[in-house]
């Protein structure tokens, strides 16, 4: 029974007698002890993360408030009055536990540890335990070939994460020359093809069926569909980003696709990244190599965004925000740019789930006038949650410098710790982390 139907059914009895000094008493104590065990739900037994899910949306903050039985609220030799009194013990307490309340407590660099995922080769995942030991909140998977015990590997890997509160495990397998271990998974076309010749109910079928394989290798994001509405028939390259990665030229061939895709990745058990947010089709240049331009805003409003706009309706958990300079939304890449990402993207369509920045190594980022450390602050003041760099050089002295980077934006007063905890939390929502549980 709810409060709300106990409150309409004690509408309607008289009103009590006035307590004497005893009754009062055995009510304050009741009202301790019953409030004692409900905050125990917010105490600091070690956090469990949920299995991945494939359902739509995410909370950033999963609710902790226990189950209370009908024997809580049932007559007994506690009176009327004395459950009343209750009411506003048991409501403060069912809300005091939030994963917001939960790293409020944690420190600056731990909080930031949890914003960075490092990238490692899917040869040698073992490569970054330190990192994944001292609390980063993913890995990201580069190779070719996957190692037939991928799986095992993953699972010793995440068993070094503080607190057992899991990892995201993320790779990029698109389809066609983009893929990272069809050898395991088997191989899909090009989404040029798909979209061409598959319907959508075939593209979520034949998707399903290689993200239960990656679900099975321990690999739980999947760093696609791409939604780019491009259509150009050519391979990807240092000027055309998109070309066959994309489904189509036509917005709603890509809609359609897109969603397809997305649905799939998440029926099989893999958590879906729509990129690259707002659309990179008729871009100038691959922002990989160089600065690159999109096309303007106000074109990218009608032909670019609606499969983004799609997919969040769709439940999208997940979208990554390119490196492309938008024209008409400013001067900084989107990935580093609070218009595009708190402003249209959270603001406006309504975006509540995790979002992830292209890598921050690409040449339009340093051209830009940022290095990678730098780059991540801004991302996250500009409303990113997870920043993401390429493999090469020293990736343990890059992780360490990244998260000083933050912490130091933090206590300098040019990073908000509210909004690290917002990034943070945003980080295990994705996979349904309840900190409170």
């Amino acid at each position: 029974m709810d409060l709300l139907s106990y409150r309409d059914r004690r509408s309607a009895t008289p009103p009590p007698r006035l307590p004497g000094r005893a009754t009062t008493a055995r009510r304050l104590s009741t009202a301790a002890a019953v409030a004692a065990m409900l905050l125990a739900g917010c105490g600091t037994d070690t956090p469990k993360a949920a299995p991945h899910s494939s359902g739509p949306g995410v909370s950033l903050a999963p609710s902790a408030t226990p189950s209370l039985s009908r024997s809580a609220f049932a007559p007994s030799a506690t009176s009327s009055s004395s459950r009343s009194s209750l009411a506003p013990a048991l409501t403060s307490a069912a809300t005091a536990c939030t994963n917001s309340t939960k790293l409020a407590g944690w420190s600056n660099r731990r909080l930031a540890m949890l914003t960075v995922a490092v990238p490692v080769s899917e040869t040698s995942v073992s490569d970054v335990t330190s990192e994944v030991s001292a609390g980063a909140g993913g890995v990201l998977l580069f190779g070719s070939k996957a190692p037939t015990d991928l799986g095992s590997r993953l699972t010793a890997l995440k068993s070094h994460v503080p607190g057992k509160l899991g990892l995201l495990v993320m790779t990029d397998e698109e389809g066609g020359g983009i893929q990272r271990m069809s050898n395991l998974v088997g191989s899909l076309p090009w989404p040029a093809y798909m979209g061409a010749h598959w319907t959508p109910a075939q593209i979520q079928q034949n998707v399903t069926k290689v993200a239960k394989k990656m679900a099975a290798a321990q690999v739980n994001m999947d760093l696609a569909p791409v939604v780019d509405v491009d259509g150009r028939n050519v391979a990807p390259s240092k000027t055309n980003p998109d070309g066959w990665r994309s489904f189509s030229g036509s917005t709603s061939v890509v809609s359609k696709a897109g969603v397809a895709y997305m649905n799939g990745l998440r029926a099989g058990g893999v958590i879906p990244v729509v990129k690259h947010f707002p659309g990179l089709g008729g871009s100038t240049y691959n922002s990989d190599f160089g600065p690159a331009r999109t096309l303007p805003w106000s074109t990218l409003q009608k032909v670019g965004l609606p499969p983004f706009t799609a997919a969040i309706k769709a439940g999208a958990p997940a979208i990554m925000v390119s490196n492309n300079i938008v024209p008409g939304l400013g001067t900084n890449p989107a990935s580093l740019s609070p218009t595009a990402i708190s402003s249209e993207l959270r603001g406006k369509l309504g975006f509540k789930g995790l979002v992830v920045t292209d890598s921050l190594s690409a040449k339009a980022i340093s051209a830009a006038g940022f290095s990678v450390p730098a780059a991540a602050v801004q991302a996250l003041r500009s409303g990113a949650d997870m920043v993401m760099f390429d493999l090469g050089g020293n990736v343990s002295s890059q992780t360490s410098a990244i998260a000083t980077a933050i912490t130091n934006a933090v206590a300098g007063g040019h990073l908000s710790r509210s909004r690290l905890i917002d990034a943070a939390g945003h980080v295990l929502a994705v996979r349904h982390v309840n900190l409170c549980s």
